[in-house]
């Protein structure tokens, strides 16, 4: 019997060992004839029965294609395995649906839910997101940042600064691309997104007052935090409006550790009732140091947080804190920068993102 080589790939009349001794030209051909063929716009519109056009406003997220007609493109470019050339498209339009984001840190919780927000408010436009972290904060940082962006081909940035880099008029940032600043009051230069630090402050202080407490401690932030200051200089403001004792002001570095060893330094302080603390981690800090002082929260001494972390409400007891929307925060941002590029016009001004109080556990009225 005869055995048809054709079947196996093998032209007529030459065996496996004829093939295997073809040559490096041989090689090559089949190496082309073997690689896959990558799926075109034009095949997904031939298997589809429609215009390339049509596929390509599918593909790009345009309306007016009929729904019948759009399921039937995607099942073609499902079945295909076809993946649109968002570089060619980015070339065509000057768009790369890319926004860069810089930041200082990625340890405060601040940092990470503002750049969450920001993150899935642009998928939600369709955008993806490049991140640059920032190592040292200084100008040469920031500039070496926005270099590197540019190399990305971003379409925009958002910087989320938390620390006073932008107040002094020596330093800004390098013109050219659309910017949306978050945590700056230099809204006379630039596009700002903030929390309303400074009125969250002033809630957590008005509440404790309203509770019947003399006076109100404060442990704050890192000196360098813009976002600190804003919430220091809301506890200070209220207290003196109310025309009562502003105490000694406390800083930590918004760790759970550096909360600690505050709490320990005001349970030795007789006066002290009450505590409203800049951020979450050191709240459970300041409440665990009181708790291995002897002191009660809220029986001896309330405690109020900022952040509203998923976890407070599972403290020690469950914490009273300041809650900011980080997604609002996000949003406005994206909806800044996007503004930006359609009206191809650079933006100044501050947008206040509101807070709210939530009470929980951690805060009572005064024994003595």
């Amino acid at each position: 019997m005869v055995r048809d080589t054709r079947r196996d790939g093998v032209g007529a009349g030459e065996d496996v060992e004829g093939r295997r001794n073809r040559g490096p030209s041989a090689s090559a051909a089949d190496s082309a004839v073997s690689r896959p063929h990558r799926v075109s716009m034009a095949d997904v519109a031939q298997a589809a029965g429609v215009s390339p056009q049509t596929v390509s406003r599918v593909s790009n997220g345009y309306p007016g294609v009929v729904e019948s007609t759009r399921d039937r493109v995607l099942v073609a470019m499902r079945d295909l395995g076809y993946r649109p050339n968002s570089a060619a498209r980015a070339l065509k339009s000057g768009r790369f649906r890319m926004i860069g984001v810089i930041l200082f840190t990625l340890s405060t919780t601040g940092s990470m839910r503002t750049l969450e927000a920001i993150a899935m408010s642009a998928a939600r436009e369709g955008y993806a997101i490049t991140l640059i972290p920032v190592a040292v904060p200084t100008q040469d940082g920031v500039r070496g940042a926005f270099t590197r962006l540019g190399e990305l081909a971003v379409d925009a940035v958002i910087a989320i600064m938390e620390v006073h880099l932008l107040d002094a008029e020596t330093v800004s940032l390098p013109p050219g691309a659309p910017v949306v600043v978050v945590d700056s009051n230099a809204g006379d230069r630039y596009s700002v997104v903030d929390t309303d630090q400074a009125a969250g402050a002033r809630q957590a202080v008005q509440h404790l007052l309203d509770l019947g407490h003399r006076t109100v401690w404060h442990v704050a932030g890192p000196e360098e935090s813009f976002a600190a200051k804003g919430r220091a200089d809301g506890w200070r403001s209220t207290l003196e409006a109310e025309g009562r004792e502003v105490t000694p002001l406390l800083h930590g570095d918004w760790t759970a550790e550096s909360g600690y060893q505050m709490g320990l330094r005001l349970a030795q302080e007789p006066g002290c009732t009450a505590v409203f603390v800049a951020n979450d981690q050191m709240a459970l800090g300041v409440q665990r140091a009181l708790h291995g002082s002897g002191k009660s929260v809220p029986r001896d001494v309330s405690v109020v947080g900022f952040d509203d972390i998923p976890e407070a409400g599972s403290f020690l007891p469950p914490l009273t804190t300041v809650h900011q929307d980080f997604a609002e925060v996000g949003r406005r941002c994206l909806e800044g920068v996007l503004r930006q590029m359609r009206t191809d016009a650079p933006e100044r001004g501050t947008t206040l993102v509101p807070t709210r109080l939530v009470v929980r556990d951690s805060t009572a009225p005064p024994t003595a």
